[in-house]
C-alpha cells in the first residue's frame, strides 16, 4: 500500500519522538521531586503518586480519544495530541512546586493517550496475521525512543534537572509539525462509526472486552502486565541509586541498554517466533522470561548482576506486540479505536494503582529489603504468563 509509506513512517518517527521527549525526564523527575520534598521515602511516594496521575488521565481519556478517532478519523486526533504533549513539557519545565507538577502529569497522560490511536491506524492499514509484526515495529520505536531519551536526559540533567523537560517539549512540537506535512488519514468516511458516550466512557469501553469472550481473559492479562511493568517507572530510578550509587547518567544508561535489548526482541525476533509457533505460546514466552528478570532485578547484589537482569527482563517484549495481535484479531475494523482506548484504559487501571503500590512497598522497604519491589512484579508477572497459558488452552489460536 504506497500510499500509506508516509503514515508508517510518521507512526514510527512520532511513537519514537514522543517515547524519547518521555524519557528525556525519567531520570530527572524523581530528582526533581527530591528537590521539593528532601527525602527520598518521600520521593519514592510522590513519584508513584504522579505516575498514578498520569495512568489515572488516561483512563478517563484513552477511550475517548480512541471513539473521537472511530468518528472524526485518526489524523486529527493524533496531531492535536501531539501538539498537547509538546505543551505539557513546557509547563513542567516552569514547575515552581509539586502541584505544578501534578497539573503537568494530569496533562501528560491526556495527550499521551493518543497511543490508542497509533495503535488503531496500524489496524487499519495492516492484514491481521501481519500485526504481531507490526506491532513489534511500533514497539521497537518505543524501545528506540526510551533508549535515546534516558540517555539524553542523563546527560542534560547534568545542566540542570529542568533543561531536559525544555528538550522534550522541542521534540514533541517536532512530531506535530512532521505529522502535519505528512500524516494522511487511515480510516475511510465510510468506515466510520457514530460517536456515543455510552462506549466513550471508561466504563462503556470496557464493555467491549466483555463482549468478546476470548477478550476477556486476555484484557486481565493485559492488567497484569501493565501493573507489573510500573515497577520501573515507579522505582528503578531510585532503586538503582540507593542500592548501588548509580548517578544520573548511570541510571540514564541502564534504561538505555533495557531500551536496546526490547528493539532488538520485538524489531528482529518478535516476527519470526510468532511464524514458527504462533502469537499466544511467544506471549507467554515472553511473560515467564520478563518475570525472571524482574526476581533478578530485584535479588542482584551487586551493580553488574543488576545489568545482568535487565538482559534477561528484556524478552519480556514477546508478550506486548502478540499479546496486541491477539486482541484485535478478535473485533471489527469499525471497533479498532474503541478496543485500543478500553486496552489503554485498562492499563491506566493498572498505573492508578500499580505505582502507588509499588512506590509504598519501596518506602516502607527501602532500608530492609530494597528489592522487594521487584520480587513482587515479578510474581504478577508470572501470574500473567500462567493465565496466558490458560486463556490460550481453552480458546485456541483461529
Amino acid at each position: 500500500m504506497p500510499r500509506y509509506n508516509p503514515a508508517l513512517g510518521f507512526i514510527f518517527v512520532t511513537a519514537f519522538l514522543d517515547v524519547m521527549a518521555m524519557g528525556i525526564v525519567i531520570p530527572v523527575l524523581p530528582e526533581l521531586i527530591l528537590e521539593f520534598t528532601g527525602s527520598n521515602a518521600q520521593a519514592g511516594i510522590y513519584n508513584g503518586l504522579f505516575v498514578a496521575l498520569w495512568a489515572a488521565m488516561q483512563f478517563v481519556f484513552s477511550p475517548i480519544i480512541g471513539s473521537l478517532s472511530d468518528r472524526y478519523g485518526r489524523r486529527p486526533v493524533i496531531l492535536i495530541s501531539a501538539g498537547g504533549l509538546a505543551a505539557d513539557f513546557a509547563l513542567m519545565a516552569l514547575a515552581p512546586n509539586l502541584w505544578w507538577l501534578a497539573v503537568g502529569r494530569m496533562l501528560g497522560g491526556l495527550t499521551s493517550s493518543s497511543f490508542t490511536t497509533a495503535f488503531a491506524y496500524m489496524a487499519d492499514i495492516t492484514e491481521p496475521e501481519k500485526r504481531s509484526r507490526a506491532y513489534g515495529l511500533i514497539g521497537a520505536a518505543f524501545s528506540g525512543g526510551f533508549v535515546a531519551g534516558p540517555m539524553i536526559g542523563g546527560v542534560l540533567g547534568e545542566w540542570g534537572p529542568r533543561v531536559p523537560f525544555w528538550v522534550a517539549a522541542g521534540l514533541g512540537g517536532v512530531a506535530f509539525l512532521y505529522g502535519l506535512v505528512v500524516l494522511p488519514e487511515s480510516l475511510p468516511k465510510d468506515k466510520r462509526m457514530a460517536f456515543s458516550w455510552s462506549r466513550a466512557n471508561p466504563f462503556g469501553a470496557l464493555r467491549l472486552l466483555r463482549s468478546h469472550p476470548e477478550l476477556s481473559g486476555l484484557a486481565v492479562v493485559n492488567f497484569i502486565l501493565y501493573f507489573a511493568h510500573h515497577v520501573f517507572s515507579a522505582v528503578f530510578v531510585l532503586y538503582a541509586a540507593y542500592r548501588y550509587g548509580w548517578s544520573t547518567w548511570e541510571v540514564g544508561l541502564g534504561l538505555a541498554l533495557w531500551g536496546v535489548l526490547d528493539i532488538l526482541v520485538q524489531a528482529v525476533l518478535v516476527g519470526p517466533a510468532v511464524k514458527r509457533v504462533g502469537d499466544r505460546a511467544v506471549m507467554v514466552f515472553g511473560l515467564m522470561l520478563g518475570a525472571a528478570g524482574l526476581a533478578m532485578l530485584g535479588l542482584a547484589p551487586t551493580g553488574e548482576w543488576f545489568v545482568a537482569g535487565i538482559f534477561v527482563s528484556a524478552l519480556w517484549g514477546f508478550a506486548m506486540p502478540t499479546l496486541q495481535s491477539l486482541m484485535t484479531q478478535r473485533v471489527s475494523e469499525q471497533e479498532q479505536g474503541q478496543l485500543q482506548g478500553a486496552n489503554m484504559s485498562v492499563g491506566s487501571i493498572a498505573g492508578v494503582a500499580s505505582p502507588l503500590f509499588f512506590g509504598f512497598v519501596y518506602a516502607g522497604s527501602v532500608t530492609t529489603l530494597p528489592g522487594l519491589s521487584f520480587y513482587l512484579a515479578a510474581a504478577i508477572l508470572m501470574a500473567a504468563g500462567l493465565l496466558g497459558w490458560r486463556v490460550g488452552w481453552a480458546h485456541r489460536d483461529r
